[in-house]
């Protein structure tokens, strides 16, 4: 099975194209806020270096936010497209449980601006804190590590190698059976923000 995986919902665009068990192609780059410029010639990177043409694609999995408004639907827009033209099966993932890609005490974040942050944390897969968005002075890392925008605690930025993330939680995609339908997964303000 070959898929085509993309993650334009925040700081950096990733396209991967994953062959049963294995990245056979990737291209990650930082360029926040400029994916819209930068995905064509990403995907036409990937299927340069391998011998696969976009017909052979057999799914599409991308991710569906939280992030950056406009970046969640660059991904979306095309695996609607694709979901439709070629027509292959389209898959979704979380930003934030992409970015955990089965670590263990795990806690992502990433910057939702207003001194707040998107945020989830996860154990093996397993979620022990759902996708959030919380005020900064109230995120406590504890023993966890610490994935995304650390620099808005105090840390080092870190995010991974996401398309090798995409490998490893391919288990946990959620086929989209309806894709006319297909919306970005924007976080609800916290009641305790309004307060």
């Amino acid at each position: 099975m070959l898929t085509l995986c993309i993650d334009t919902s925040y700081r950096y665009l990733t396209c991967a194209l994953i062959r049963d068990d294995a990245v056979i192609s990737s291209v990650s780059r930082e360029c926040f806020k400029r994916q819209s410029e930068e995905i064509f010639n990403a995907l036409e990177e990937i299927f340069n270096t391998t011998s696969v043409s976009k017909k052979d694609i057999d799914a599409i999995c991308v991710t569906k936010g939280p992030g950056s408004y406009t970046g969640v639907r660059i991904a979306m827009t095309i695996a609607k497209v694709m979901g439709e033209v070629l027509p292959c099966k389209v898959y979704t993932i979380s930003t934030l449980r992409l970015y955990a890609a089965n670590r263990r005490n795990c806690m992502v974040i990433m910057d939702a601006r207003a001194g707040r942050a998107y945020c989830g944390i996860y154990n093996n897969n397993q979620v022990l804190l759902d996708d959030c968005i919380r005020q900064l002075d109230e995120i406590d890392v504890k023993d966890c590590q610490l994935m995304g925008d650390g620099s808005l605690l105090g840390r080092e930025d870190y995010y991974g190698d996401i398309a090798d993330a995409f490998l490893k939680t391919r288990h946990l995609w959620e086929r989209v059976d309806d894709i006319a339908h297909l919306t970005p997964e924007y976080l609800k303000e916290s009641e305790s923000y309004y307060r």
